[in-house]
């Protein structure tokens, strides 16, 4: 499999919430944080770096973004000439508080993923844990 397969798996895996790097579940804790290692592979999350996941809030901020973006410009199409501008107003208020918080796991394990295509997994990555 080439670089470009590798990386659809990778991303894949993230976006089903699993380990990017073996696939296995319970990489969450809960919905706000990640556990320190994958109860499978034993991969070290935070991948031994202090403010690792500063990465993933970006990506969580971006994620909201666009998709408040795409949603103001579908709403203002569809419903040309008299866009609700007050349900805009306070749907957009709405929207930038809620998305941030469901894209939080998502953009956790994106950014792993995105940490491992461009920097692989090497063997001091992981400790000892029951499936490594």
């Amino acid at each position: 499999m080439g670089q470009a397969g590798r990386a659809a798996r990778l991303l894949t895996r993230a976006a089903l919430l699993r380990c990017p790097n073996c696939g296995g579940s319970g990489a969450l804790r809960n919905w706000f944080e990640l556990r320190e290692r994958c109860p499978t592979c034993g991969l070290r999350f935070d991948r031994g770096e202090e403010g690792y996941h500063l990465g993933a809030v970006l990506f969580n901020l971006i994620a909201a973004e666009i998709f408040f973006v795409v949603a103001l410009v579908l709403v203002v199409i569809f419903t040309w000439p008299q866009p609700p501008w007050n349900a805009i107003f306070w749907g957009g208020i709405g929207l930038m508080i809620l998305l941030p918080i469901v894209f939080l796991p998502f953009s956790r394990t994106v950014w792993l993923a995105f940490d491992l295509i461009f920097r692989p997994s090497v063997p001091g990555d992981r400790g000892s844990c029951p499936g490594s």
